[in-house]
């Protein structure tokens, strides 16, 4: 069994105990500072389920129910005879505003354990019209068939949701967002859901259990949720509460600050949540051909993992002679560019929280999107923190001997403390060496935060010294359309001199006619994240954007067109032109959502050696300038 350093246990138990002195200043705080006022409608009286407020958001009342839902997609518990569903879902797709062209009803209720979600959708159409194609979990495919969903902001703080999907057939679909960013599609909790069909439509149940959640427990407790009803067959998107236009389809689940209010919850204790996970592995191996031979030798390992609930919104994970057998493999990647490609993280210790560790996201409004952060890298913004640094080295795996985590919320701060050791690999030379992390995030303002990130190497990659990465970065959001943001950080590595600091300013507005964005992005020659990821370095990157989309209402067919330009200008240090990207589009979309585009791009591409793409085929040095069209 490989042995623990003293130093990392050192780290843990000092990690630990700020865990529990945390935890009963968490609890006291978490109750004083509950939302006590609805974002939106006053909540419904009695026998009301549902009220909406001049702007169409929805407050809707939770049922307290005594005995379990069975789920069978039939609907037969008298909750479903004693209590009036409501609907009346708001198109965004083809639309918006409009009312949803089918009925859907939906219950929500909950007992000491699960709180159940149930929708019976009503449709029209020859069910041979329905579009049910998909079995497979957490498919991409499931957001092609008709489906419903629920999205739910379990701290009421419109930032942070967990969303839940099914089709008819019981297939389903989870993620969770951090910041209404990216979705964490890695995030599997447990939860039950059965799909049926009826003469005139289909069903979905759902039971979501407490367990599977973080919340702070209570009595008349509120959540932020969402709800969600594809009718693909009519390419039409409907949701419980309205959402902007330009956030048409799938994404606008991850706007969690346009989410309703879920109302009358009397939540359990959230308990301890502890999961513990052993594994134990052995084997027998014989070679008669070495010498000397190896006859019937013995190899074997143990280790544990540990997950533990300290608080209903932090959770501590504890890993000891980490075993990664059972880690899901890479989708492949074929890689003909001269820069590194980025594979996300798939190993379940780094996964929980991850995009608390998402560092410079600010600014890019989901218009053109980018690089970077924890969860959603590789692009040309610098990753501070990549956790796939930790445990591969040179090629090499490298075995991780102990670490911890500690990922959540603590008031108004989101935070993520990192300490791994990992062990040595003496044929390779490389050494045992610590990892550590630290990020801090404050939430201000509606859809704003401000925050500071740390990243430690005991040993540097080349051999010497250490490396360290730190910075500051802000992200603001203003109204529904326009986002800023920045960041500044900078490296220190022993023995490498230079311009060691990068730094960005980047605006967008994404509205449903006009669209814009800017951004400038500096990387030094010295700037050196040991423990994330850099795609290149010693740049600049200037950029821009423009989109008109019109929809027209003279022409019956066509939902909308759409004309952009898009230009991306990179430079070196020194300031000389490296690349140049430009492309001009045009869109069409039709009422059917079918969709048509013509795009012309043009490109130049500076290089300073000659780029071998494979054994039989080198670029050589020079500068190139070419065009295409689509």
């Amino acid at each position: 069994m490989r042995p623990v350093s003293f130093e990392l246990l050192r780290g843990l138990i000092a990690a630990t105990a700020l865990a529990v002195a945390i935890n009963p200043v968490q609890v006291k705080g978490q109750d004083e500072r509950r939302p006590t006022v609805i974002d939106g409608a006053t909540a419904p009286v009695l026998p009301a389920s549902i009220t909406r407020d001049d702007r169409g958001r929805a407050t809707v009342r939770a049922i307290r129910i005594s005995e379990p839902i069975v789920l069978d997609g039939r609907l037969e518990e008298s909750v479903y005879q004693e209590y009036e569903p409501f609907g009346d879902f708001i198109q965004v797709v083809p639309v918006a505003g409009n009312p949803s062209s089918e009925q859907t009803d939906v219950w929500i209720a909950f007992d000491d354990d699960n709180l159940y979600i149930t929708c019976r959708c009503w449709d029209s159409a020859d069910p041979d019209d329905w579009v049910i194609n998909e079995y497979r979990r957490d498919s991409d495919g499931l957001r092609n068939n008709e489906h419903f969903g629920v999205m739910l902001d379990t701290f009421y703080d419109r930032r942070n949701g967990l969303v839940f999907y099914a089709n008819p057939l019981g297939a389903r679909a989870d993620y969770a967002v951090v910041g209404e960013g990216s979705p964490n599609k890695d995030w599997n909790p447990v939860w039950d859901v059965e799909g049926g069909t009826f003469d005139g439509g289909w069903v979905v149940e759902m039971a979501i259990p407490f367990k599977s959640l973080r919340y702070t427990s209570g009595e008349n407790r509120m959540w932020g949720i969402q709800l969600r009803r594809s009718i693909l067959h009519k390419n039409e998107w409907t949701y419980l509460n309205p959402v902007p236009p330009v956030l048409a389809g799938p994404q606008a689940m991850n706007r969690i600050s346009a989410g309703g209010t879920l109302v009358e919850l009397n939540l359990p204790p959230a308990g301890s949540n502890l999961e513990l996970k052993p594994y134990a592995i052995g084997g027998l191996s014989t070679n008669r051909l070495t010498s000397p031979a190896i006859n019937n030798d013995a190899t074997g390992d143990i280790g544990l993992d540990v997950k533990y609930g300290i608080t209903a919104n932090l959770t501590a994970d504890i890993t000891l002679n980490t075993d990664f057998a059972q880690v899901e493999v890479d989708e492949q990647q074929v890689n003909l560019t001269r820069f590194s490609l980025f594979f996300p993280e798939k190993r379940d210790f780094f996964l929980e929280g991850r995009g608390v560790f998402d560092f410079g996201q600010g600014g890019s409004g989901g218009f053109r999107g980018g690089g970077g952060g924890g969860s959603r890298g590789g692009g040309d913004r610098p990753t501070l923190f990549y956790s796939r640094r930790i445990g591969l080295e040179r090629g090499q795996v490298v075995p991780i001997q102990a670490g911890g985590r500690v990922t959540g919320k603590v008031g108004p701060f989101n935070v993520g403390l990192v300490n791994i050791q990992t062990g040595n690999v003496e044929p390779k030379g490389v050494e045992s060496t610590n990892y550590s992390v630290i990020r801090i995030q404050r939430d201000i303002l509606t859809r704003s935060s401000i925050g500071a990130l740390f990243t430690n190497r005991s040993i540097a990659a080349g051999g010497d010294g250490t490396n360290q990465a730190y910075g500051m970065d802000a992200s603001f959001g203003f109204g529904q359309n326009f986002e800023a943001g920045a960041y500044w950080s900078q490296t220190e590595t022993t023995s490498r001199d230079g311009d060691n600091q990068s730094w960005q300013v980047a605006m967008s507005y994404n509205g449903d006619t006009y669209g814009a964005d800017a951004s400038h992005l500096k990387v030094g020659d010295a700037f050196n994240p040991e423990v994330g990821f850099l795609r290149r370095s010693d740049f600049q990157k200037s950029s821009g954007s423009l989109r008109f989309s019109p929809r027209p209402t003279s022409i019956e067919a066509i939902r909308k067109l759409s004309w952009q330009a898009n230009a991306d200008y990179f430079q070196d240090g020194s300031g000389r032109l490296q690349s140049r990207l430009q492309t001009a589009r045009f869109d069409i979309e039709m009422e059917n959502s079918d969709r048509w585009a013509i795009e012309g791009i043009r490109e130049f591409e500076r290089l300073d050696k000659p780029f071998q793409v494979s054994n039989e085929l080198a670029i050589g040095q020079g500068s190139y300038t070419f065009t295409s069209q689509r």
